[in-house]
Formats: C-alpha cells, sequence, structure tokens
C-alpha cells in the first residue's frame, strides 16, 4: 500500500518546451534600434528579428511589448516630475505676489492716510468719526486706491 500512495505523490515535471535566455548586448541594440524606427511590431518583421537573432518569435513579441510598457512608466513619471517642477515654481510666484500684493495695500493705505489725515485705521477696514466712534471705509474707493 505504501507503494501506491508513492507512486501517486511523485510529481510528473516538463521540461519547459524552450528556455529562454537572458539577451545579449548585441541583441537587445538590434532589437532597440528596430523599436526605435517602430514600436508596433507587425507579424513579418516579428519573423526576421527572431530568426536573425535567433530567439522565439514570442520572446521578440514580449520584449516588444515590455518595452513599451517601460516607456509608458517612463513618459508618466517625467509628466508628474514636470507636474511638481511647475507646482513648486508657481508656488513661488504666489508668494513673491502676495509679497507684491502686501506692498501695494501699504503704500495704499500710506497715502490714503495722507489725504485724510491719522484718524484712519491702520487695518483700513474703518475711521473714526468726530466723536471718535467707527466708520466703515467705502470698500470701491479703496478697491480702486490699490488698483483693484
Amino acid at each position: 500500500m505504501d507503494g501506491f500512495f508513492h507512486t501517486q505523490n511523485k510529481k510528473h515535471v516538463h521540461p519547459p518546451k524552450h528556455v529562454n535566455k537572458r539577451l545579449n548586448p548585441a541583441q537587445v541594440r538590434l532589437l532597440e534600434t528596430s523599436f526605435a524606427a517602430n514600436n508596433k511590431l507587425d507579424a513579418e518583421l516579428k519573423l526576421h528579428l527572431a530568426k536573425q537573432l535567433g530567439i522565439p518569435p514570442r520572446q521578440v513579441a514580449v520584449w516588444f511589448q515590455n518595452k513599451r510598457a517601460r516607456r509608458k512608466t517612463q513618459s508618466l513619471e517625467q509628466r508628474i516630475e514636470n507636474a511638481l517642477v511647475e507646482k513648486r515654481r508657481l508656488e513661488k510666484e504666489v508668494e513673491r505676489l502676495q509679497g507684491e500684493l502686501g506692498k501695494a495695500r501699504e503704500m495704499a493705505a500710506l497715502a490714503l492716510m495722507k489725504q485724510t489725515g491719522p484718524q484712519v485705521c491702520c487695518n483700513l477696514s474703518c475711521s473714526f468719526d468726530e466723536n471718535g466712534g467707527f466708520l466703515p471705509i467705502d470698500g470701491e474707493l479703496f478697491a480702486s486706491l490699490i488698483g483693484e
């Protein structure tokens, strides 16, 4: 009975039909050159390259497919990097413009203070009436003074 189970447990290992070996540098160069000329592989070119390289046509097809996938990934990574660089540039530009806007507001406040006297609040949101009470500043007037 042990012999029966022993023979049943043996696994049948089938040798692979063709072992795909690593391509040598000359083969890779030829594939790269062909890919640069046309990244889509037609049947005729696939058979021609397979015969020229001494590898199965399926290996040529898989190499082209993998190369297209790698190129697409690299392209996406490059686009992401470019977007991040542009984002950083725009953030710096926003900072610079906010600084300019702050300076322009300060200049407008100083100009307004010179015109109306020292009773204008420093934050430009209000001014004082004759009794020391608060009066709102006309928003349109203020906007025209600072150029908005």
